[in-house]
């Protein structure tokens, strides 16, 4: 056992109450925490104190759900552990209110849409009752909607913080930030700065989606899907032997834009055609045939045409298989007037200029009659009605053009970067350890950089601004940055530095970044964030590389690895020492629950229903990286064991077994086998549970605990009670009461990170200060005659009680009936072990006489004579 540290003496007086309860626990110590300070960070510190934790920040907008317990409650455990062992614990709590979901829910919570179009209005009220109809919504300028997203992710924030206080998480709330805070804008824009000065950063053309209407590119919060009319058009592509290769389409106008054809990898049909090239109808461009898992056999003839761009997919397929690009839409929805390099014959570019400067719905008429005429259109179109997107201000179907943004380099075309970023993954321990083959999976499937730019309102601005030339042309060669001292900036409201705001969109001034940047390139940098980055190096040089990151499996690829790829860019470092993998919470019939699917169990009917104390150990019964069932029955084991916990400490404190514990290598007041046999199994407890957290193995810890508690109550408690009272002698009493003490002392400390609400009040009867802030308990001063004892003794003796006690029950009799006489057969070394506790087995028992003979086999208990009792 550890000693006690300063100010957990026994008090002058012991208060147990009458009758212990788990019910206003949460409320009333969480509050006694924060006042006290119990979880407080001390900067203070060296970095060897230091256990830093980048705590995963929850996105702000709407509820929490069951998940949220469950990975938070893992991360918990060990913050608890790791304070316990003497770790000044670095555990900040974030929000993550920077992105889409905040932008939804504030759209639809006061029923507004962001239109940067209208002037900022410094009186604006939203409507009492959001119409039900979104097209009915307030159109407010960018600023006012800006304001709004904060508003509502600040109360949601409360409700959070107060939802994770309930389930006993032991966060320093004085370490809390927001994704969108001023802090973590600038922090942001200076790693991005750091990034484009360091050349990680670019920009370059890419695909974008884009209202043909208004202009402008359109953000993912702006789409809407409109069910629209169109054709399947069933179009021969050719082979070098003449064979057609049909594919069905709805675009048939974006056939002068085809890169490639692709079909499913495991599609029979056409696998002897992959890396083959076929010729395009019209004009007489060569693609070749590509395998992608996402072309669906089962849809038109299998086989389908990629452009660039008809739509999201072609996308997807055009930077995974790294296909040229081939644009001929327009922003102004028109086909390019100039015929394109690629189509070279004098009959392609004849069909072309038939196309050229329509707009797409003509050029769909114009190539559908080209078809027709040079039979290259099998059959007649068929209707269908399909899903399009459009801009939710729009009329006409978004189009995807090409359009300038911003990319951090990550490896997807840097094979040397590449193989850098596998070794920072090397650098850090996985738990579980398999999971670190999701990192380098990843990894070496990358085929493009990292797209960062985005097209919404509430979001980190792109820290830059461009000159324009005397015809108004903006130069995005030479991007104009701020200095570091004036972050946070928003170049779409700020001037650029050395300009006025009236030379804006002006020849010769300067144009603003309307774009954001990606909410992954904030959240990927919360070690930075929270440990104080760049403003504050002596904080971050004590928590940085972070000890753990824990996170769920699912955003390896996504959260873990862009971390990954900020910290080697800005610190050449991995972010931290340990990834700490959770798993999914599922449903009863194994699905991932989630908002979507309406499968979502929430939180605080949970916590109300059955305990914080019952939450957390379900949550910390399952392993890292393991998927797991929603449990009540688990929970309600995990209440059991709480409030028999109170429970059995109310038995052993009124007791008097306060002032025994063993702290010191002096053990000699413990002079009873039975007592040293269980003092010796505590050991093997406390030493075989240290070695299972230091392996992040937090659920073993507990299963080990628990187990022993359980022997502890059921066995050991039922068999010193006579000892107890002082039946044997003050000697006898005075070794039952040290390991009494001793064990309860541990225990409390061991189920402490599972159990914190039911371990503090037990604390709180018989010892000064918080559980929660001594140490976690060592074998080291369980030492001598400890040491030596036989850890068999009590399971032998309790074996033995039990079935004494069985035999009383199949007599129905009462178990206080006295046994008149019995024989307990068992092997010699089953003997030697009833042997040394058999005092107390005969009291336990209310035995008479009993005699032991040795025999093969297992321990067995017969010829039971019972005084005569009246029966049950």
């Amino acid at each position: 056992m550890a000693e006690h540290t300063p100010g957990t003496d026994t008090p002058a007086t012991v208060n147990v109450p009458d009758k212990p309860v788990l019910e206003g626990l949460e409320s009333r110590l969480a509050a006694q925490w924060r006042a006290d300070g119990t979880y407080t960070f001390d900067p203070d510190t060296s970095r060897a104190e230091v256990y830093s934790i980048d705590t995963p920040p929850p996105t702000a907008s709407g509820s929490l759900h069951v998940g949220h317990m469950f990975s938070y409650t893992q991360t918990d455990v060990v913050a608890r552990y790791q304070r316990m062992r003497g770790k000044n614990v670095f555990y900040p709590m974030g929000w993550d209110d920077n992105g889409l979901p905040t932008e939804r829910r504030v759209q639809n919570y006061y029923g507004v849409r962001c239109d940067p179009s209208v002037a900022y209005d410094a009186d604006y009220t939203p409507p009492a009752e959001p119409p039900k109809n979104q097209r009915d919504f307030d159109a407010v300028s960018r600023r006012n909607f800006i304001e709004l997203c904060e508003e509502l992710a600040v109360q949601d924030e409360l409700v959070f913080e107060n939802l994770f206080s309930t389930l006993g998480l032991s966060v320093d709330w004085n370490l809390t930030y927001r994704t969108i805070d001023d802090t973590s804008r600038a922090v942001s824009q200076r790693a991005f700065l750091e990034n484009l000065a360091g050349g990680d950063a670019y920009l370059a053309e890419a695909p974008t989606l884009w209202d043909v209407t208004f202009r402008t590119a359109v953000a993912q919060a702006e789409l809407e899907d409109r069910e629209q009319p169109g054709a399947y058009h069933r179009i021969a592509f050719h082979t070098p032997g003449g064979e057609k290769i049909f594919i069905e389409s709805t675009r048939p106008e974006l056939l002068p834009a085809c890169v490639a054809l692709v079909a499913n990898p495991d599609d029979e049909r056409y696998q002897h055609l992959f890396g083959t090239a076929v010729t395009s109808p019209l004009f007489d461009v060569e693609v070749e045939i590509k395998a992608h898992p996402l072309a669906k056999p089962d849809k038109g003839t299998g086989i389908a045409m990629i452009c660039t761009f008809g739509d999201l997919t072609d996308v997807i397929w055009w930077r995974e298989l790294q296909l040229p690009t081939r644009a001929i839409v327009g922003r102004d929805g028109r086909i390019r007037s100039e015929t394109p390099e690629w189509i070279s014959t004098d009959k392609a570019q004849e069909n072309y200029s038939a196309i050229a400067g329509k707009t797409v719905f003509s050029a769909k008429e114009g190539v559908v009659a080209l078809l027709r005429a040079s039979g290259e259109l099998e059959g007649e179109p068929k209707k269908v009605v399909h899903p399009v997107n459009f801009y939710e201000k729009g009329d006409k179907p978004l189009e995807v053009v090409t359009s300038r943004q911003w990319y951090l380099r990550n490896g997807g075309r840097d094979e040397a970067k590449r193989e850098k970023l596998i070794q920072r993954g090397r650098e850090i321990d996985f738990h579980p350890a398999f999971m670190r083959s999701r990192y380098e999976n990843w990894i070496e499937g990358l085929n493009g950089d990292w797209l960062v730019s985005r097209q919404r309102f509430f979001g980190v601005p792109i820290p830059v601004w461009y000159r324009l030339d005397a015809d108004g042309e903006p130069d995005y060669e030479a991007p104009i940055v701020p200095t570091y001292e004036s972050l946070p900036v928003d170049p779409a409201a700020e001037p650029a530095p050395g300009f006025d705001e009236s030379a804006r969109n002006q020849p010769n001034g300067f144009v603003g970044e309307n774009d954001v940047l990606d909410t992954w390139a904030t959240s990927s940098l919360t070690p930075q964030i929270v440990g104080g980055w760049p403003k504050n190096p002596d904080l971050f040089a004590k928590v940085f590389p972070f000890d753990l990151r824990p996170q769920g499996h699912d955003i390896i690829r996504t959260w873990l690895f862009s971390s990954a790829v900020r910290a080697d860019a800005l610190q050449d470092s991995a972010p931290w020492r340990h990834a700490a993998l959770s798993g999914w919470i599922l449903d009863p019939d194994r699905k991932k629950m989630s908002k979507s699917k309406g499968n979502v169990v929430v939180p605080t009917d949970v916590l109300e229903e059955f305990g914080a104390d019952a939450v957390r150990y379900w949550a910390a019964s399952a392993k890292l990286g393991a998927d797991t069932a929603y449990e009540i029955a688990q929970m309600k084991i995990g209440r059991r064991l709480a409030i028999k916990l109170l429970n059995a400490s109310k038995f052993v404190l009124n007791l008097g077994a306060t002032e025994h514990t063993v702290l010191t290598d002096d053990t000699s007041v413990v002079t009873n086998q039975l007592d040293l046999s269980l003092l010796a199994q505590l050991a093997q407890v406390i030493d075989a549970s240290t070695a299972a957290f230091e392996k992040y193995d937090y659920a073993k810890a507990l299963q080990l605990s628990e187990t022993f508690f359980w022997s502890f109550t059921d066995d050991y408690v039922e068999l010193i009670k006579d000892r107890a009272y002082g039946a044997a002698g003050e000697a006898e009493q005075a070794s039952v009461l040290a390991t009494l003490a001793t064990t309860l002392d541990a225990m409390l400390r061991m189920f402490a990170p599972f159990l914190p609400f039911a371990t503090e009040e037990v604390w709180s009867w018989w010892r000064s200060g918080s559980v929660h802030r001594t140490e976690w308990p060592t074998s080291g001063h369980l030492a001598g005659t400890i040491r030596t004892a036989d850890t068999g003794v009590l399971g032998t003796v309790a074996l033995a009680l039990g079935g004494i006690r069985r035999s009383k029950s199949e007599a129905k009799v009462k178990q206080r009936t006295e046994v008149l006489s019995a024989v307990v057969n068992g092997s010699a070394a089953q003997l030697r072990q009833l042997n040394a506790g058999l005092n107390d087995l005969l009291a336990a028992g209310n035995v008479r006489e009993l005699r032991l003979a040795e025999a093969e086999g297992e321990l067995s208990v017969f010829e039971v004579e019972l005084a005569p009792v009246e029966a049950l």
